[in-house]
């Protein structure tokens, strides 16, 4: 149980209703920021705002899984206005106060060294990870279905990027009988793409296997569609970018070759938010009694 832990959730998507739901059942006392239009009642649940809660009761963070912005500007569905997330208010709070995120970058990773705040990234542990790639995988079939006007079956698709979710991506497309080609830099994850019947591609030969793919669906969070890779695309093409933002796609060059290119991160807050927030719910509860825990125990 989590009762009298005080945690401030702040901004996200449809996802957090399950967090919140579940916290809510763990009777800890949950501070809602950046959620003016939310319908739902929950008990023990308060709507605030950073000006209003007391930040420096607080014993977690948990922000949206795509973080912040490096702008600070915090992601949420529910939400009034642009919420940002400030340095001076995060050194309101407690010495032992963590942070959850889905993903950081620079600029969070920053802000929370500075104000001395462990930071936990969610999406670094390899369970979640596992499980949000199966509403990864299902999202970039039903986009690839909306957006061509051929068959997934025998389409030739390239996976850039072999990791967890292209794995999963892999396989979906490959057992709907695409023919699936992957392009990587370790020799570790082409051997594994070979292994599941995928052609393996050299990520410095890109640009030869882009121009006979129909799809191409980036896992890559950098730069790797770049303008002379797009060129050689053939215009039907479809880009369908997975990456967090900015993507790894060149989307002005892209724009300008007439070739649909579509940049859509948290693809399970989309397309199975109540299962992805099942699976976020249960993990952010086991890692925030575990630190309810040692803060009782004084191991803090």
């Amino acid at each position: 149980m989590l009762t009298g832990m005080q945690i401030a959730i702040i901004g996200g998507d449809l996802r957090q209703i399950e967090v919140i739901r579940k916290l809510s059942k763990l009777d800890a006392s949950i501070h809602l920021i950046g959620y003016e239009q939310l319908d739902n009642g929950f008990l023990g649940v308060e709507k605030t705002t950073f000006d209003t809660v007391r930040a420096d009761k607080l014993d977690a963070l948990i922000l949206p899984v795509n973080g912040i912005s490096p702008k600070r500007e915090i992601d949420s569905v529910f939400a009034g206005k642009q919420q940002f997330f400030k340095e001076s208010w995060l050194a309101e709070t407690p010495a032992h106060t963590r942070i959850y995120t889905g993903i950081s970058n620079k600029t969070l990773s920053q802000m929370a060294s500075h104000a001395g705040k462990e930071l936990v990234e969610l999406m670094n542990r390899d369970d979640l990870a596992i499980y949000n790639s199966i509403p990864t995988a299902e999202g970039a079939l039903m986009l690839v279905i909306q957006n061509t006007n051929v068959t997934v079956h025998k389409a030739k698709v390239l996976i850039t990027g072999f990791g967890r979710v292209g794995q999963t991506i892999g396989k979906t497309f490959s057992q709907l009988g695409a023919d699936v080609s992957v392009a990587a830099r370790e020799s570790e994850l082409l051997a594994r793409a070979y292994t599941m019947g995928m052609e393996p591609v050299l990520l410095s030969e890109l640009g030869s296997r882009a121009a006979k793919a129909d799809v191409v669906i980036n896992t890559i969070p950098a730069e790797v569609l770049t303008a002379e890779v797009i060129a050689k695309m053939p215009t039907h093409a479809l880009i369908v970018d997975i990456a967090s933002k900015p993507g790894g796609t060149n989307f002005e060059f892209a724009k300008k070759r007439g070739i649909h290119a579509i940049l859509t991160p948290g693809l399970p807050g989309l397309v199975a938010p109540k299962t992805a927030g099942i699976q976020l719910a249960n993990l952010l509860s086991s890692l925030l009694e575990e630190q309810w825990q040692e803060q009782k125990g004084g191991k803090r």
